[in-house]
This record gives structure tokens, C-alpha cells and sequence, in this order.
């Protein structure tokens, strides 16, 4: 089990979608026919629901801060992790995660099958190497952490991109002004409070990209 983490905006889950589809395909050449052996689980469907949030004190600090830590329900992703750790037995079933609908701006559990087949499992998110609890008790669980490693104006100019392109922002002056105050503020807390880790994997700008 590998947790892949990074600022928002590094590629951290092209990294893992990346690593989980080679594996797949060597596999499948090696092996037909045979059921993919990795898996990539990004953490968005352990986003608080929009109704978790209302209920928070301030709730408008938590929509505005939305996709920081404590926006997170990470005992439930720590709950997928022990899941996952238990030894494998004949009768083995999937075992699923929740996914996130940006359609309705929430998760939906149950939603990504994890099939008793999967030998590699790629998680993805922001915090999986963060030295706080109960994120650094689910990244004590892995085999190994990976930490994508990217310039900030890099993540900041992918950001305003992003979020433009899934109507989280209406123009790219709202969508730098949340890459600003909320994704790279999140950034700077996931750097400073990083764990030690495996292997660090750097994230560069290629101008061929642009022409995709």
C-alpha cells in the first residue's frame, strides 16, 4: 500500500492513476486474462459533506477552507486503511470506498470497488503524509509514502485552471483568489508537517502539455 500526497495542484493523482494503469497493463500481457492487480483511491470522497459543514461552528470558515485538513473525515479514511490491512483469506470480499460527485458537491459512499484481486493499492490525497493524527496513524498502515514534489506558481496556475474548468469558480480571478487563500495556505501546512518518506518524485512544467 503506497500513499502518494503533494500540495494541491503537484499531480499527485496523475502520478498514481499513472502507476496503477502500467502495472495493470504488464500484468494483463503476463497474465491473460487476468483481473487488474492495483488499484488508485483518491481521498476526495472523504471530503465532509456539505451538511457536516453547515453543522460546524462557523460554517462558512469550513466552505471557504474546504479541502483543508480539518475539513477532512479522516478516522473513516483511517477505517478504509485497517480494512485493507487485514490479512487476505480465500473468502475475501471488495472491499469499497467513497467517491466524490462534484455534480452535487459531495461524496458518495460505497462507490469505488476494491476487488480482493488488487495486490498494489495507490492512495492519493493531500494529507496522507501529514504528521498529525489520525493522517499519520493511516500513513503508519502503508508499505511506503510518496510525496510529489512541485513549484507553488507551478500548483497555483494548474489550480485556476482546474478550478475554472469544474465550475468551482466562475473566472480565473475567483479561482486564483481560492488557489491563494485556501489551496496553497493548505500547501504550506502539508510541507511543513510533512512525515520522512520513501521517495520523493518531482513535478515539473513541460509547455508540450499545453498544446493537448
Amino acid at each position: 500500500m503506497i500513499a502518494v500526497s503533494g500540495i494541491p495542484g503537484s499531480g499527485k493523482t496523475a502520478l498514481a492513476n499513472m502507476m496503477t494503469q502500467q502495472i495493470n497493463n504488464i500484468h494483463a500481457s503476463e497474465n491473460p486474462p487476468s483481473p487488474p492487480i492495483a488499484a488508485a483511491i483518491p481521498m476526495d470522497g472523504y471530503h465532509l459533506t456539505r451538511a457536516q459543514l453547515s453543522a460546524m461552528p462557523d460554517p462558512a470558515h469550513a466552505f471557504a477552507r474546504r479541502g483543508a485538513a480539518f475539513t477532512f473525515d479522516a478516522q473513516k479514511f483511517l477505517d478504509l486503511v485497517h480494512a485493507l490491512r487485514k490479512p487476505l483469506t480465500s473468502d475475501a470480499v471488495s472491499v469499497y470506498a467513497p467517491s466524490f460527485d462534484h455534480a452535487i458537491k459531495d461524496p458518495v459512499d460505497d462507490d469505488i470497488a476494491i476487488p480482493a484481486s488488487c495486490r498494489v493499492i495507490f492512495f492519493e490525497g493531500n494529507y496522507l503524509s501529514l504528521n498529525k493524527e489520525p493522517w499519520s496513524l493511516a500513513a503508519g498502515l502503508m508499505d511506503e509514502l510518496w510525496f510529489v514534489d512541485v513549484d507553488f506558481e507551478i500548483a497555483r496556475t494548474r489550480l485556476v485552471k482546474r478550478h475554472v474548468k469544474a465550475g468551482i469558480a466562475k473566472d480565473e480571478a475567483e479561482a486564483d483568489k481560492r488557489a491563494r487563500e485556501n489551496d496553497l495556505v493548505n500547501g504550506k501546512e502539508i510541507l511543513e508537517n510533512r512525515l520522512p518518506l520513501q521517495e520523493l518524485v518531482s513535478s515539473i512544467y513541460d509547455p508540450t502539455w499545453e498544446k493537448s
